[in-house]
């Protein structure tokens, strides 16, 4: 979870001023919050998050200590190709998470022969990442979807109206698995470039090389 620190800040003389700073993860600005606080000078000290829900020291600490166990810190990158001459898609997702104060990362795809647009294959590879995070027991977090097709994504968050039927069976279904884990959607549209794992894992189910793996990353 990302969120921001806001306080008012008030030196011995009496002189006050707000101060807010950018968005960091939950854990670097607690840390941040706990030294400030040690000055004896910030006061009204209090953390926003991106949906404007406001949270104390005491409250933030608590979350943090009772999702530590949790997947949590989730960000899922996903990636659909259609094949026009095999009439195959290849789906491809990696997820990224922390559980227990250490980074974990998994990769999955899957080929598939029953879509029949690349739009479709792109829905399908973030249906595949919500699977995934069925399976890893994600409910009730934040969950940030990163992908390089625009039409998915802003489809999803309404920007872009989607007049096809096929697709918005596709929303539906992303939609209802969405509510079904609890989860808070976030998205972002990144270049194909800065899409390249997904991307690579979606080429790899093409060429039927299947891939799934769930692997503490090393540092």
């Amino acid at each position: 979870m990302d969120v921001r620190i806001e306080l008012l800040y008030k030196t011995p003389k009496g002189t006050e001023t707000t101060f807010q700073s950018d968005e960091m993860k939950a854990k670097k600005a607690l840390l941040l919050a706990e030294d400030l606080e040690k000055t004896g000078r910030a006061k009204e000290l209090i953390f926003i998050d991106r949906h404007d829900q406001t949270w104390t020291v005491k409250e933030l600490r608590k979350f943090l200590e009772e999702i530590k166990t949790e997947p949590h810190n989730i960000k899922v990158y996903f990636d659909g190709g259609f094949d026009i001459k095999t009439k195959k898609s290849g789906l491809g997702c990696a997820i990224y998470y922390e559980q227990n104060d250490k980074p974990f990362r998994i990769r999955k795809n899957a080929l598939v022969d029953e879509l029949d647009t690349n739009n479709e294959a792109e829905y399908a590879a973030l249906h595949l990442g919500l699977q995934e995070l069925e399976i890893l027991g994600v409910h009730h977090m934040s969950v940030t979807f990163i992908g390089d097709s625009k039409v998915v994504i802003n489809q999803l968050t309404d920007e872009w109206p989607c007049y096809e039927e096929e697709l918005l069976k596709w929303i539906d279904r992303v939609e209802k698995q969405i509510k079904k884990l609890g989860i808070t959607p976030e998205y972002e549209v990144v270049s194909r470039k800065l899409n390249r794992e997904a991307d690579h894992l979606a080429s790899q189910a093409l060429d039927e090389i299947e891939i799934m793996s769930n692997n503490e990353i090393k540092s």
